[in-house]
């Protein structure tokens, strides 16, 4: 455990305030979400996954995407249990596990944002310079690849530099110093707000060009893509923004040393963290509300399963 970090601590107990009850709390209402969203995302994912082997073809760009998402959600939420027992127990998987979570965490977030961003390159690609053979472009088909391989990267980077801390009588899974934990903040802020901008751009000019289309029904799956990155934005973006605000907590910025903002960026930090994190169990059920192929594959799986 490093100085600083122990003299911080120390620092935020003593004289500013102690968080029994955003603790209690928290130990009661996320063991009991994540149950849940872990439930529901592995059953949505896998459900994916299944019907696209089962009946989609993957010569299409827009599937192999679609396919890699799901297995982004999974990896994702894989170490979601990892985190609520960690919340309640404090740490107990040791150094190894705890590189590990952070390892899931940090590809699962990369790499869906790339994934999203990508789709909707592809679709902008399709829609507004109308190149019907471009999702048959062998160049793309190396995508997947490339994105898990920068993934893997950044969440490999992301693990190096995570270690168990100790405070007292409890363990704690964390960056290894302040410089680590910001420098991992910006990055992460930094990348959304440009994946975010990407997708922004390609969704206006798409909407601008099926506008002036007299054929709307073939663009039905910019809306699913659409939704999927709205949905991905809505739970992430009030993540980055309480990360950043807690970075002004570290360098104890006059605001954030009264104890009543203290909890209340506490609590705002957990609420917003669970919220991002849900975000691996809704893209099936957007799949399932707008994908009128889904709606179809799904209903063919249930009827198979209650004949049986």
């Amino acid at each position: 455990m490093t100085e600083e970090y122990r003299e911080y601590t120390q620092d935020t107990e003593n004289q500013l305030c102690h968080k029994e009850e955003v603790v209690k709390a928290g130990s009661i209402v996320i063991p009991v979400f994540v149950v849940v969203l872990v439930v529901c995302s592995c059953i949505g994912n896998l459900l994916v996954l299944v019907i696209l082997v089962l009946y989609e073809k993957f010569r299409l760009l827009v599937n192999i995407l679609i396919f890699n998402l799901a297995v982004s959600d999974l990896v994702f939420t894989f170490g979601l249990p990892f985190w609520a027992s960690y919340f309640v127990w404090g740490w107990t998987f040791g150094d190894a596990g705890c590189k590990a979570v952070k390892f899931l965490f940090s590809l699962g977030f990369y790499s869906s944002v790339l994934f999203l961003t990508l789709m909707t390159v592809q679709r902008y690609m399709a829609v507004v310079h109308s190149l019907s053979d471009w999702e048959r472009c062998r160049g793309f088909s190396v995508a997947p690849f490339i994105i898990w391989m920068l993934s893997g990267t950044a969440a490999l980077l992301v693990s190096l530099h995570s270690q168990v801390l100790e405070n007292e009588e409890n363990l704690y899974c964390e960056f290894s110093s302040f410089e680590a934990k910001h420098a991992d903040v910006y990055f992460q802020n930094v990348f959304f707000l440009i994946a975010f901008c990407i997708m922004g751009f390609c969704h206006v000019r798409m909407f601008q060009t099926i506008t002036r289309s007299q054929t709307k029904g073939r663009h039905k799956t910019i809306k699913l893509i659409f939704c999927i990155g709205l949905v991905f934005f809505i739970g992430w973006a009030p993540y980055n923004i309480v990360m950043f605000l807690r970075i002004l907590q570290d360098y104890e910025w006059p605001s954030f040393l009264d104890c009543n903002v203290s909890n209340n960026l506490d609590y705002a930090f957990y609420s917003c963290r669970l919220l991002a994190f849900s975000h691996s169990c809704f893209n099936p059920v957007l799949y399932a509300l707008i994908g009128e192929k889904f709606q179809k594959h799904l209903q063919t799986i249930l009827k198979k399963i209650c004949s049986k």
